[in-house]
């Protein structure tokens, strides 16, 4: 073989090989840059999902009508299962509450005005200065989905073949194996784990939320109602729909433990007092009792946050009477004493152990 030929044969091989990987990316689309289905792609491992969420919104056609913010924990609730809403979901691991504004503003900016509904998932651990001090923005992630050629370089990416290759099992076999995984719906799943599992993770979370969120460094952030107020500001013919986050029993009781009632207290009142009423789902009820609904205490599977869709759209035959109440302003001081009860009920129960 000739010099010449060997050159031509090794680029012809090297150039397939290039085709190959970057038609397998395209073919899988783990960043959610052209928006196609298949049944080897309808399983999705979290690469990032706010870069993964800002590139659905830029590349695909965005005609919501009402746009879910929250946490991970609002991740786990189903676009798709609020009756008379028409739902993008654009909730991530740990979104602080300074990162609602830039994520309704660019979403409103997609959309071409202001949403009809926001439906905010709100954290009481998110409430603490070191949690939601920092203003944070989009503009990173947003760079990026405009850079020239972004989805394009993608192809050309050694570890969005790995995660490509990832999403191909799953989805070939059907099989959900992380904490979160989503379908080409926006839905996202978890991997369901043995009660044995579930208590040891839920042990583990109420011993960092003890050290980490709920013990001596906690300190309300007094700008959090001054937050929530300037999001009214800036959208003032959209609805507001607010709900709290459900945390395991387990997990609240904790909160109590570590004397963080009156900042609850302070919280719901600071919503209320803003938004007129929220959606309370977080106290000890029939749900949050059974930590079998979560992995870890502190996320809720899925099946839960149907029950929450079901709720806050009207829907509630499924949904058990005493998960989730809408408590207005009048309403918050019988509604706090309620829960005091309950809490007292915990601590009693805590001292007969």
């Amino acid at each position: 073989m000739s010099h010449k030929s060997f050159v031509i044969t090794v680029m012809s091989i090297v150039l397939a090989c290039v085709l190959s990987s970057a038609s397998f990316i395209y073919f899988i689309d783990p960043m959610w840059t052209f928006g196609h289905a298949n049944a080897y792609n309808d399983v999705q491992t979290v690469v990032d999902e706010r870069q993964q969420k800002t590139n659905t919104i830029h590349f695909q056609p965005f005609e919501y009508d009402t746009l879910l913010i929250g946490s991970s924990r609002s991740t786990y609730i189903n676009q798709h299962d609020f009756s008379g809403m028409n739902v993008y979901n654009f909730s991530a691991s740990n979104l602080s509450v300074r990162e609602y504004n830039p994520f309704i503003e660019y979403a409103k900016k997609r959309r071409g005005k202001e949403f009809d509904r926001v439906i905010l998932g709100i954290d009481f651990f998110k409430t603490s200065r070191d949690q939601s001090t920092t203003t944070l923005s989009l503009d990173r992630y947003i760079t990026k989905s405009n850079e020239r050629f972004y989805r394009y370089k993608n192809l050309l990416s050694w570890d969005l073949l790995e995660y490509s290759y990832q999403n191909y099992k799953m989805s070939r076999d059907n099989t959900v194996l992380e904490e979160r995984n989503y379908n080409r719906e926006n839905a996202a799943s978890a991997r369901k784990i043995s009660p044995e599992k579930v208590k040891q993770q839920t042990e583990g979370k109420i011993e960092k939320f003890r050290e980490m969120f709920y013990g001596k460094t906690y300190a309300y952030n007094p700008q959090y109602k001054n937050i929530l107020m300037q999001l009214k500001k800036n959208n003032p013919n959209t609805e507001f729909i607010i709900f709290t986050t459900p945390i395991s029993t387990p997990l609240f009781k904790e909160l109590v433990a570590q004397n963080r009632l009156p900042a609850y207290e302070r919280w719901l009142t600071d919503v209320t007092d803003v938004f007129g009423g929220v959606h309370n789902f977080m106290y000890p009820n029939t749900v949050t009792n059974d930590i079998n609904n979560y992995f870890d205490g502190h996320h809720f599977y899925p099946e839960t946050g149907t029950l929450i869709a079901h709720r806050l759209s009207g829907e509630t035959g499924d949904v058990p009477k005493d998960f989730g109440m809408y408590v207005t302003k009048e309403q918050l001081p019988a509604h706090l004493q309620m829960i005091r009860k309950k809490a007292a009920e915990l601590v009693k129960s805590n001292e007969g152990k």
